[in-house]
């Protein structure tokens, strides 16, 4: 058993909506061993896939009293779907928030008697992959945080922060920063394709050099300006292009811009 593992999980676990990024979480959390009959689904519309895991509750009617409870709706529907779960929450229950922009006060008011995590995961948790960012109110202990950190490391990477404010920023970067690789495959594609590539044969060269180097970074113990900088021949090619994306004018910039510009709209949908 790592210290990852959920296997010596022996309480109940709620999962509010089994979406995307529930589902997928859910999918992680089994894999590391939870057992399927500690988990409740509640979920209107639950996908038909869940069937496949025997035990698993789906919707029950009787109550259940959750040890931990993991909110995955989406945020503009928290309002309307929190205060039903009042009953299933107590002082020593543990509620952990993937919703964007709910804040921590949002979450005591709705569930006052619950510790509560607040966290930020990106879309590659789909895959395992991803990165989330979490801050845990007073009522959380440290054994919860544990718990917390192993639930959430089933969807990638875990990193702790103390000061909720810096939530809006978080979101801005890991969250919603995958749509900016996606762009810049879509933007290294077109470009190679002005350039005079078949469009078929552009699209494939910008995904497979993203995906690749996104790998490499991964894999790699060098930070990013070194993995460039190993690319990059005097007077070469990549030197010629990136004295264009590392102009005033650039790439820094314009991503100084970007980041700003979803910190602030993070700020509005959270108020």
């Amino acid at each position: 058993m790592t210290h990852l593992s959920l296997d010596a999980f022996t309480g109940t676990l709620a999962l509010v909506g089994a979406g995307k990024m529930g589902g997928a979480m859910l999918d992680g959390w089994l894999a590391r061993g939870l057992d399927p009959g500690r988990v409740a689904v509640f979920d209107p519309q639950p996908p038909p896939g869940l069937a496949r895991h025997v035990g698993l509750r789906l919707n029950p009617r009787d109550g259940v009293a959750a040890d931990v409870m993991v909110l995955a709706v989406k945020p503009q529907v928290a309002a309307e779907a929190l205060p039903p779960l009042k009953p299933l929450v107590g002082p020593a229950s543990l509620v952990v928030s993937i919703m964007a922009g709910r804040t921590l006060r949002f979450l005591e008011a709705a569930l006052p008697q619950a510790a509560v995590v607040r966290a930020m995961p990106n879309t590659p948790a789909a895959i395992g992959r991803g990165i989330t960012v979490a801050v845990a109110n007073a009522r959380v202990t440290e054994a919860q945080r544990g718990l917390a950190t192993r639930l959430l490391a089933a969807a990638g990477a875990v990193e702790w922060i103390d000061d909720e404010a810096l939530m809006d920023a978080v979101t801005a970067v890991s969250g919603s920063g995958p749509a900016y690789v996606f762009l810049l495959a879509e933007s290294l594609a077109r470009a190679g394709e002005a350039a005079g590539l078949p469009p078929a044969l552009a699209e494939r060269l910008a995904r497979e050099t993203i995906a690749g180097s996104g790998e490499l970074l991964h894999r790699s113990r060098e930070p990013a300006a070194t993995l460039r900088q190993n690319v990059t021949s005097p007077g070469g090619t990549t030197a010629a292009a990136l004295g264009v994306l590392m102009a005033k004018d650039g790439l820094d910039p314009l991503m100084e811009k970007a980041v700003a510009a979803a910190t602030r709209r993070s700020r509005e949908l959270g108020s």
